[in-house]
């Protein structure tokens, strides 16, 4: 790999995955991450070969240890082939020492356009279609997907004609207490410029009160991860993409599948602490 590509990875090019990368944060962190959290990820093997648009809830501000847990899961289980690219919100991807992290494990910059290449090369997809809704939920709703009414994945996977892989990750919301999702704060400092709808306030390790959604030292709460079936449309393309009552359908069956399994998951992680 070039310094250029080292030192400034290309947020557009689907060519910058290093697997010698991934394996040596994998060695470094993996191991201490799956045992700081008492991790368990499960229904690896439930994802099908081929492309597909993996579908998740986010949490816990920039820090979205899922990410991490089930990537390298997936890496781990079924090989660099079957790893997707992460559609990372511009701003963020974009940003010194995150960019130089997060390129080379496979993020790529959001938006219809990389997916769709992704898909016509084989690979799956990764998106939190809840974004910032998700990850800044406040402490009363860390139960709850929170994906703000926003279906673009849905018509992302029509359009392409690939069945939607959802995940749910328990516990992750519980490394730290958010007070408010900071909607009104968001509105208020116009960051809708910058496609950001939320600005939470938090409660957080070291620094207690957090007045900025930056990154923390997370409380060790155990996350339980689970990929569940796949789930296929029976229309597809971009008719179908255009409609937006059978759309919003389609929303609604893939966001209800991933509360059952939040709430679930939830409940065990109650029996288990």
């Amino acid at each position: 790999m070039s310094w250029r590509r080292l030192l400034l990875p290309d947020v557009d090019r689907l060519d910058q995955r290093d697997e010698a990368f991934i394996g040596a944060v994998y060695r470094i962190f993996h191991a201490a991450y799956e045992r700081y959290f008492r991790a368990e990820v499960r229904g690896v093997d439930r994802i099908p070969s081929g492309p597909a648009l993996l579908v998740g809830n986010h949490n816990a501000l920039i820090m979205t240890p899922e990410s991490f847990l089930l990537g390298f899961a997936i890496w781990r289980e079924r090989g660099l082939a079957d790893m997707p690219f992460g559609l990372a919100h511009e701003h963020a991807i974009r940003l010194p020492l995150i960019r130089q992290l997060v390129v080379p494990l496979g993020a790529v910059r959001a938006g219809h356009v990389m997916a769709h290449r992704a898909f016509a090369a084989g690979h799956k997809v990764l998106v939190f279609p809840g974004s910032e809704y998700d990850a800044f939920r406040p402490w009363r709703d860390r139960g709850r997907i929170r994906f703000g009414g926003r279906r673009g994945y849905v018509r992302l996977a029509l359009e392409a004609g690939v069945p939607i892989v959802p995940f749910v990750a328990a516990g992750a919301q519980e490394t730290l207490f958010v007070l408010t999702d900071g909607q009104r704060i968001a509105r208020a400092l116009r960051l809708e410029r910058l496609r950001i709808k939320a600005w939470a306030i938090s409660l957080a390790l070291p620094w207690g009160l957090m007045l900025v959604p930056g990154p923390f030292w997370p409380w060790p709460s155990r996350i339980l991860l689970e990929v569940l079936p796949p789930i296929r449309f029976a229309r597809t393309g971009p008719e179908a993409a255009a409609d937006e009552a059978y759309v919003a359908g389609c929303a609604a069956r893939v966001e209800s599948a991933m509360q059952e399994a939040l709430t679930r998951l939830a409940a065990e992680r109650r029996t288990r602490r």
